[in-house]
């Protein structure tokens, strides 16, 4: 039996990012390399910093929140004072009927 050289193929994991090295002819995985793990400490800095900013981003909202929700009562009297006043100047017209436009 005559052995047929062919190039390996080289292919990159997209989940993991592993190299696999893969004989066609034998339909083999010849070689496995794991990805480099990024530095642990270095990972773990990042992750503090976002959960600082994280932190003050939601107690920014909360005071946005906090002030809207101590105005909320003014708005609304505000509101329904102008609506009032627009009850008391509009007309009262009683209300037309089917029955009354024939």
């Amino acid at each position: 039996m005559s052995e047929e050289k062919s190039s390996n193929i080289v292919v990159t994991c997209p989940c993991c990012s592993a190299t696999l090295t893969v004989d066609p002819v034998l339909s083999a995985v010849l070689d496995h390399k794991l990805p480099p793990k990024p530095q642990l400490l270095d990972h773990l800095k990042d992750a503090v910093g976002y959960v600082k900013a994280e932190a003050t981003k939601r107690d920014e909202k909360y005071q946005q929140v906090a002030a809207a929700e101590k105005n909320k009562s003014k708005v609304l009297e505000a509101k329904f004072q102008e609506l009032f006043k627009k009850a008391k100047e509009e007309p009262i017209t009683k209300p037309i009927k089917d029955i009354d436009l024939d």
